[in-house]
């Protein structure tokens, strides 16, 4: 498989979800699954996330690009989710979650002093609480950019992620499925990823994959927010 058809996969898994958090009752087989599928989504778009800041042409463009459609998202984002928050705040969409990765990458390259770089990448992971996917997404970019090229850091990348969703979801409800229902679908991340993916993009309609990925998150969130509210 290559990166564009497996982050398709990944759109697929977040818009079930999403279904499942806007538009179907709490507590129901159906909704949990939708949810455990949707666990997937995160874990492998901060791989590609790593993956794609090393072949960047352009970092500036690219965190720009994330900027712009987080800001894009955020509406329809309330809209789909309006009781998403902590402690009064509102919660900003996963694009923003996204942007603070990539800005750890950043640091992790640019910032040469080990105790600023330090103190700059726990900040943004801070910054994350505000965010979907609150500290484990930065937690996973951190373990995929000390993995690199190394497959069996890879693996252990992986196993780790899944451990600390499932071993956070455990102590969160005390129910053993719920565990498994979070860490399995990073364990099926990693097997596509680490088995199944061949390390290219599409061979056609690469400027397509590339706007769709941005296009779809806010098109979705709206179509499901306006869902919401008429149902």
């Amino acid at each position: 498989m290559n990166r564009d058809a497996i982050k398709m996969l990944a759109m697929f898994t977040m818009l079930l979800n999403h279904i499942a958090n806007a538009l179907l009752p709490a507590g129901q087989p159906l909704t949990n699954l939708f949810l455990f599928i949707g666990y997937f989504t995160a874990v492998t778009m901060c791989y590609f996330l790593v993956e794609g800041y090393g072949y960047t042409r352009s970092k500036r463009n690219y965190a720009a690009r994330l900027l712009v459609f987080a800001l894009l998202s955020q509406l329809p984002y309330q809209l789909a989710f309006p009781d998403y928050g902590m402690a009064g705040f509102v919660q900003l969409n996963m694009l923003f979650t996204l942007l603070l990765c990539f800005l750890v990458l950043l640091v992790q390259e640019k910032v040469h002093d080990r105790v600023l770089r330090g103190v700059c990448i726990v900040l943004l992971i801070c910054a994350s609480l505000f965010c979907d996917w609150a500290l484990l997404a930065p937690i996973f970019t951190l373990l995929f950019s000390w993995a690199k090229d190394s497959r069996p850091r890879k693996q252990a990348a992986f196993l780790i992620a899944a451990a600390l969703y499932g071993g956070m979801a455990w102590m969160g409800s005390g129910l053993w499925w719920d565990a498994l229902g979070c860490g399995v679908p990073i364990l099926v991340s990693g097997f596509m990823i680490l088995c199944l993916y061949n390390g290219q993009r599409a061979a056609h309609g690469r400027n397509f994959y590339k706007w769709f990925f941005y296009i779809f998150y806010p098109a979705h969130l709206l179509a499901l927010g306006l869902l919401r509210i008429c149902l």
